[in-house]
């Protein structure tokens, strides 16, 4: 009788939901199924059984072969080669108890074709351990993720200031006009080509700039002569 399973993962972790097939549940000892229930629940994942069918993308997929059987090699690299052209992270995650079956699934890995790492495969000694490793895997999966969320974020961050860096020097570069101006402009206006459309009366409506300032960068965007003559602020 398997134990209770001790957690992997940080209890303030980000939680996740692992969907399993129905009919690989359906294969296996309950014994089994239940220890992994358990362990997901300790380690803070929600457990789902479907019929997985749908092609998902950017998910996280495992082929968990319980036990190792020559015989079944066939349908076991041909549903990886269908997984992986639907999943962008597939991993196999193969039980060999023995040295044969080692041996027998390594001849097969090449007698297939497959490409080193695409998918990883991932031999295990005992289906428990097997489990392990996909709970670690998807684990580790999620914190990449949210770091690549963390830096798209970080990202997208600096290019909005050095966006609005343009914006400020282009806009108070407007005799008279400052940097609260400016502010003002964005918030109500928007962006640059946006302000050189506005009439007067729509930036008095929708800023506090006064009447002379609207004139001004009314001025400044649509006349070519008031543009390219010499200011003094």
């Amino acid at each position: 009788m398997l134990g209770p399973p001790p957690p992997l993962v940080d209890s303030s972790a980000g939680r996740g939901v692992c969907i399993m097939s129905a009919s690989w549940r359906d294969k296996q000892r309950p014994d089994l199924v239940n220890f992994v229930a358990a362990f997901l629940a300790t380690n803070l994942y929600r457990l789902n059984f479907m019929a997985l069918s749908p092609p998902w993308g950017q998910s996280v997929a495992f082929i968990f072969e319980t036990d190792w059987l020559p015989e079944r090699q066939a349908a076991v690299f041909s549903r990886v080669s269908t997984l992986k052209r639907q999943f962008k992270y597939l991993y196999v995650v193969v039980v060999v108890r023995s040295a044969e079956q080692n041996e027998s699934f390594n001849q097969s890995y090449f007698k297939y074709g497959m490409e080193l790492g695409c998918p990883t495969f991932v031999p295990v000694c005992d289906p428990e351990m097997g489990f392990e490793k996909i709970v670690r895997i998807a684990h580790a999966r999620g914190v990449c993720k949210q770091k690549d969320i963390v830096a798209a974020m970080r990202t997208e961050r600096e290019q909005a200031v050095q966006c609005m860096d343009a914006f400020l020097r282009v806009v108070t570069s407007i005799p008279g006009i400052d940097s609260h101006d400016a502010n003002a402009l964005a918030q109500a206006i928007g962006s640059i080509e946006a302000i050189a459309k506005a009439s007067k009366e729509s930036i008095l409506e929708n800023t506090d700039l006064s009447t002379e300032k609207a004139e001004r960068i009314v001025r400044f965007f649509r006349d070519p002569q008031y543009f390219l003559s010499p200011k003094i602020n």
